[in-house]
């Protein structure tokens, strides 16, 4: 026999939580269009990372890493990188739970909650950040923790949930700094109470805010600033007495030591020197180096990279590719695609203009949330223009992004999301319709984004595994490989360190030669160095011969990826024989007899047919890279030297 539950409507089924029906429906979907195995750009690097318990590209990110290496242990019956790739769809499933819990308070409305939560787990770029082993799913997850924790501190009259947040806010240091953009939105619901704004909770989670940026940028002063701050909310008058706020204002402080000691990981495991080890932060110099980026050209404030017009219009560009990416999946303008937007900026209008009426509180803190993640990120990190915008307008010779920036902007999307949900629900009862209906149209990204965003397409899930072990398998025994960056690198990372492939190839990354503690690794491991060229600097051309040198030194044959230019493999050596996936340097011209074989090795594991229209051309890139070897052996059959050196020089 059912008792009822007490309060229930007798006769009436209780709802599922909003979060969990929400929640579970988006893992549902990330599972269905999850990447099986490696994807291009930072995945494979992040997997390696994880797997051997390294160190990525700087800043590191240690707690990332550790999360992933526990719960790939924990999920050991899964294929390595579908385990990693399952954390992401986790994480963002996750943080749409949370987003449904916190709308369903502040709405009182269940359907609501669960619109917004689908509305924003569906932006495009959410997804694909939920289908692959990439940094940008927890950091939503944590931001999205921060937000509950701010709401929780607001509404609750203890301290808990405050302490709570000043730990989460300082914890995006190891996971990653662009968490941080939802520590004001956080800070915000806890600062805002029933009797008025706590000051003491403003100085308290600033100060957390601050020594959170100091610590990403490896800044005693700036640390040290923000410690005095959190501590100064001790002399904000207030309910407690001095002696209770002094207390609490120690605890914040110690709850954010305690959360930026995940860093020192870095320092102690560089000492066991892991396969990836970028950076290796064994001294504290180095740490520093590494937490801080100095590795890379940070972007100050001003002056700016791109006229600022071009920085806010890249906003919009990648807004226009969240709410109905398959019906127009390139990065050309498309009607239809536009419709879409339009129609989820009008829900949002709405869904804002409800919000704002049923809860101010809480739809205060979601706009500074929409703001710090537009305009907040457009202003800080000061990016240089898209790959695709401003042609025509801009000089032919700008610099420009390596890649198209969509994921940092998507707390902003997340937040959009989240008003058409609720402002789908708002319209549906306006127009007297069942507020399910309301749920449906929230939905609609869902449907019209999976052919977009889906990974486990073909032959987009095999290309980037199929690349990595031609280039290995390629490379003869015991040779130095010398690839481009990235898309020639990390791949080839995980197909060594996970797979455990042709360990005997050392991959040697050219952009990365100028910097010390590469060549330094170079030395320690492979002898490709004298101590002589360690400390000496050389530009990338000067350390890419010297790499040469010291590998025919040591009498080990060099390759190169078909990713190097021409003039980059011309300084390297006048003649190089095209075999493979690779340049064998030595004798000129093109193994017929290879290049058919692994025409019918990459025949036999990557259908014959084009990627689709894509946002990110790297699919499109890499199929026509596998097709080299029946090219070239086709040009080579029929004597056609003349252009051997062209058909496979895409860069």
């Amino acid at each position: 026999m059912t008792v009822p539950t007490p309060g229930a409507p007798v006769g009436r089924r209780r709802r599922p939580p909003a979060g969990v029906l929400a929640g579970g429906a988006l893992f549902v979907a990330y599972a269905l269009t999850l990447a099986p195995d490696v994807t291009f750009w930072d995945a494979g690097e992040f997997i390696a990372a994880a797997h051997s318990l390294g160190i990525p590209h700087p800043p590191g990110t240690p707690l990332f890493i550790l999360l992933l290496h526990v719960w790939a242990r924990a999920l050991f019956f899964l294929p390595y990188a579908a385990a990693t790739n399952l954390f992401s769809a986790a994480s963002t499933a996750f943080a749409a739970a949370m987003v449904a819990r916190l709308v369903h308070r502040s709405t009182g409305s269940w359907h609501m909650a669960v619109a917004a939560a689908l509305a924003a787990g569906s932006m495009s770029s959410v997804w694909l950040n939920a289908t692959e082993t990439e940094v940008y799913a927890a950091s939503l997850a944590l931001g999205t923790l921060m937000v509950w924790a701010g709401d929780r501190a607001g509404r609750d009259d203890g301290e808990r949930f405050v302490q709570l947040l000043a730990y989460l806010i300082v914890l995006a240091v190891p996971l990653h700094l662009s968490a941080l953009v939802a520590a004001p939105a956080a800070i915000a619901l806890a600062a805002q109470r029933p009797a008025g704004v706590d000051r003491r909770r403003v100085a308290l989670l600033g100060g957390a805010f601050v020594l959170a940026m100091g610590v990403g940028r490896a800044s005693w002063t700036l640390s040290a600033v923000g410690a005095a701050i959190s501590l100064g909310s001790m002399l904000v008058p207030g309910t407690f007495r001095l002696s209770r706020r002094a207390a609490l204002a120690i605890a914040a402080v110690a709850a954010g030591t305690l959360a930026a000691s995940a860093l020192a990981f870095l320092y102690v495991r560089a000492g066991f020197d892991p396969a990836i080890n970028q950076g290796n932060p064994e001294t504290w110099n180095a740490l520093e180096h590494v937490i801080a980026r100095r590795q890379y050209a940070v972007s100050p404030l001003w002056p700016r990279e791109a006229p600022i017009w071009i920085q806010v219009a890249n906003f919009g560009q990648y807004a226009d590719w969240q709410a109905a990416l398959s019906l127009g999946p390139t990065v050309m303008p498309s009607l239809l695609r536009t419709a879409g937007t339009l129609l989820f900026i009008v829900l949002a209008v709405e869904g804002l203009l409800h919000h704002f009426r049923t809860d101010r509180r809480v739809s205060t803190a979601v706009i500074l949330l929409f703001l710090s993640g537009s305009l907040g990120v457009v202003a800080y990190l000061n990016m240089r223009a898209g790959p695709s915008i401003g042609w025509g307008v801009l000089p032919d010779n700008i610099m420009r992004e390596a890649r198209e920036r969509d994921y940092f902007y998507v707390f902003a999307f997340w937040a959009w999301g989240l008003w058409a949900g609720i402002g789908a629900v708002a319209m549906a009862r306006q127009y007297r319709r069942p507020p399910w209906a309301g749920i449906l149209v929230a939905a609609i990204p869902l449907v019209l984004n999976w052919r977009a965003v889906t990974r486990r397409a073909e032959p987009e899930r095999s290309l980037p595994r199929v690349a990595a072990e031609a280039m290995l398998h390629a490379a003869p025994r015991n040779a130095v490989l010398l690839v481009a960056g990235d898309n020639d690198s990390y791949p080839l990372w995980y197909a060594q360190q996970v797979l455990g492939l042709r360990r005997d190839v050392t991959v040697v990354t050219l952009p990365l030669l100028p910097t010390r503690w590469y060549r330094n690794e170079m030395l320690r491991r492979h002898r490709l160095f004298t101590d002589d060229e360690v400390v000496k600097y050389e530009p990338m051309f000067g350390t890419s011969m010297q790499v040469v040198n010291g590998a025919q030194r040591n009498g080990r044959p060099v390759a190169a990826s078909f990713m190097l230019t021409p003039r980059e493999r011309d300084f390297l050596g006048d003649d190089w024989q095209a075999s493979g996936l690779l340049y064998l340097e030595g004798q000129a011209g093109v193994d017929t007899a290879a290049m058919r074989r692994w025409a019918r090795w990459v025949a036999s594991r990557v259908p014959d047919r084009a990627p689709r229209a894509a946002i990110d051309p790297i699919n499109a890139y890499f199929a026509r890279v596998l097709d080299c070897p029946r090219r070239l052996g086709e040009f080579a059959a029929r004597g056609d030297t003349a252009v051997l050196d062209s058909v496979c020089n895409y860069r």
